[in-house]
């Protein structure tokens, strides 16, 4: 029909996009979502004054700036994330980390830090906590600028009301309508640390909890099992992994089973034996 505008087919730029973005991160964008490409990256254009996406692949492919390959693929990120996300798994975690002795959890696919400041604010309104009682949390992400944000501890008004009831924003943060930061006493108990999940090692020593939340529903399978194996190797014998509300590991790997004592969270398999799989 004639001055119909029909949506474009996935272009040579989507593909070159695309596959930078898996090449750096494990992270898939299907053919049916390239428009994700232009949406993202909508911002980045205008930033360098180009008009499409071809001109920018040229730039990269130029290799005449070394950070247009970083400014794609931090844009490409899917950083959605807001305090005490799906509040029936902080309760499910809470009970399932008990309150004897100290414990060490992984938050891994961080972002700008709700998750772990979610964590520590729970553990530090427990009944009788103490400095010595608060667990010592890591938080790993692949975006500096996430990361960046993160350590800073300042949230927008509309990132506080996700999650936060107002007694608990006056509690521990200070601001106003514009911008709140988080109080250094709790932002202190939180490690923020670059990571890739592919292919940078895990945090040194075992964890009790890993959480690695909507993180893996962008990767394609043979990188899903990298990161399950780097996460069993780095959780200690009885040690849990939260994954999202739509993530199981059921058909995914053997490393992990759920739990038969907390449902919705997953154990290290005892004797873990992963299929070997035909290329």
């Amino acid at each position: 029909m004639m001055g119909a505008t029909a949506k474009p087919a996935p272009s040579a730029a989507h593909s070159v996009l695309a596959a930078l973005l898996e090449a750096r991160t494990g992270q898939q964008i299907a053919s049916h979502r390239a428009w994700r490409l232009d949406t993202e990256l909508t911002p980045l254009l205008r930033a360098r004054g180009l008009e499409t996406l071809d001109e920018l692949v040229a730039q990269f492919l130029s290799g005449h700036d070394g950070q247009v390959a970083d400014r794609i693929v931090e844009a490409l990120l899917n950083g959605e994330t807001s305090f005490f996300r799906d509040a029936g798994t902080f309760d499910l975690i809470d009970q399932a980390i008990g309150g004897e002795g100290r414990v060490r959890l992984w938050s891994a696919g961080c972002a700008t830090g709700q998750e772990p400041l979610s964590l520590a604010m729970m553990f530090a309104e427990r009944p009788g906590s103490s400095a010595a009682s608060m667990p010592e949390i890591v938080a790993t992400d692949v975006s500096e600028s996430a990361l960046a944000r993160a350590r800073a501890g300042r949230y927008t008004q509309f990132e506080v009301q996700r999650g936060l009831p107002v007694r608990r924003l006056m509690h521990w943060f200070e601001g106003n309508d514009a911008e709140w930061t988080v109080s250094a006493d709790l932002l202190r108990h939180v490690s923020y640390r670059r990571m890739n999940l592919v292919v940078d090692p895990a945090p040194a020593g075992q964890f009790d909890m890993v959480l690695c939340r909507n993180v893996l529903l962008y990767l394609a399978a043979p990188y899903k099992r990298t990161v399950f194996a780097k996460i069993a190797a780095a959780l200690r014998p009885g040690g849990f992994l939260v994954l999202g509300a739509g993530e199981t590991v059921i058909g995914q790997t053997g490393l992990f089973h759920p739990s038969a004592r907390y449902r919705g969270l997953y154990e290290r398999t005892a004797a873990p034996v992963e299929r070997s799989r035909a290329a």
